[in-house]
């Protein structure tokens, strides 16, 4: 089979005739020509090679050829079993298509084909997988913003209302041979059992929490489900983490959801307020009340134990009075005008002047010591009164 048409090279000079020219002439006997070698070419020059290695001569010559080439094959068949696993991998032999063993890192052998083979899945990489978005960077989350999956996205709340979700599986082999022959595609059956166990959750959990506190116990639950699922499948992974990133209302009524919460901040706040001004004016409130009982039963005390004491003190004197009507009769008189005096500014009276003459105070201060007078100084006129005169 002619490799160029005929002809010399297109960087040298042109064929005759062209590519689109007269064909070349047929040589004689027919068939192809060409300056190409074609597969009977191939097939001699590989003969050739064949009775380059194997000597020409008797039939013991020729036997200890091919004798040495079937060894010779034999050794690179044989070393073709040799294989590395490396650290992060796990190697699984395979005989005659079926799981037979699995293999550790480092050099180790194997059957060579066709009877066994061999595949080493990296078993400590950690893989993402992204449901309601496609990250720019598929091995990275934090890589370049891709494009929203809205139909992997929206789901119904417990309190049927529609958010919008995206979130990131993660997860590594945990067993080579299930992960290799027990799921046909293991990635996909992730996602979905995933997706389908976010549903499940989100469809048991209000719009509320599912957008503020509940964040976490909603990754524990589909980390949870999704791994229970993937042991029931035999797919030998495990789902190392759920994470959440992007919990909305959807966008068409993202303003509008947010003056909801708004006004549902505004109607907290104001109850905060009220109930912070509750707490303040009635423990206020109980204080003042309790100090005004307090006082009354004081002053209830205080007015029994008065009233007990004049009861106990008339009941003294009237002991004294049965006992000395006269001298008791006296005494009371006596105690009655010294209060009654002690309690008034004093007068004397004099029948021989006409009006009232005030006194000197005879209380408190005629008690207190007075400073001494200079000698000079002219008494005082004393008045005189009667041993019987009238004071009021």
């Amino acid at each position: 089979m002619a490799l160029n048409n005929g002809g010399p090279s297109p960087w040298g000079n042109p064929r005759p005739g062209g590519p689109w020219g007269s064909p070349p002439p047929t040589p004689p006997g027919g068939g192809s020509r060409g300056p190409g070698p074609d597969l009977d070419d191939l097939i001699r020059q590989a003969q050739d090679a064949v009775r380059r290695i194997i000597p020409s001569g008797g039939g013991a010559a020729g036997g200890k050829g091919l004798a040495i080439l079937a060894l010779i094959v034999v050794a690179l068949w044989a070393a073709s079993g040799f294989y590395r696993v490396q650290p992060d991998e796990e190697g699984v032999v395979l005989r005659f298509g079926a799981f037979d063993r699995t293999a550790a890192p480092g050099l180790n052998y194997h059957i060579p084909w066709p009877v066994e083979t061999v595949e080493t899945p990296r078993v400590t990489t950690e893989n993402l997988v992204f449901i309601g978005f496609r990250s720019g960077d598929p091995a990275s989350v934090r890589g370049p913003v891709g494009r929203d999956v809205v139909e992997e996205s929206l789901m119904l709340t417990g309190d049927e209302n529609i958010i919008d979700i995206d979130f990131v599986v993660r997860w590594r082999i945990r067993d080579a041979g299930d992960f290799l022959f027990n799921t046909r595609n293991p990635e996909n059956t992730i996602k979905s059992a995933a997706e389908s166990m976010m549903r499940e959750v989100i469809g048991r959990t209000p719009i509320q929490p599912a957008l503020t506190e509940a964040r976490g116990q909603i990754e524990d639950q589909v980390r949870a489900g999704t791994q229970a699922i993937m042991d029931q499948y035999k797919a030998g992974v495990a789902i190392t983490q759920v994470q959440l990133q992007k919990v909305d209302p959807p966008a068409a009524v993202i303003e509008a959801f947010r003056d909801v919460q708004r006004a549902a901040a505004d109607r907290e706040r104001q109850r905060n307020e009220a109930e912070a001004y509750r707490n303040d004016i009635i423990p206020r409130a109980r204080g003042e009340a309790e100090r005004m009982i307090q006082e009354a039963q004081g002053f209830r005390d205080s007015q029994e134990a008065r009233a007990k004491g004049e009861a106990a003190r008339f009941t003294s004197v009237l002991g004294a009075y049965s006992a000395a009507p006269d001298v008791t009769r006296r005494r009371l008189y006596i105690e009655t005008m010294e209060e009654v005096l002690r309690r008034n500014p004093k007068v004397i009276v004099d029948d021989r002047l006409q009006g009232l003459v005030p006194f000197l105070n005879l209380g408190d201060q005629a008690r207190a010591p007075r400073p001494a007078a200079p000698a000079a100084a002219t008494p005082p006129p004393f008045v005189n009164s009667r041993p019987q005169g009238a004071a009021r």
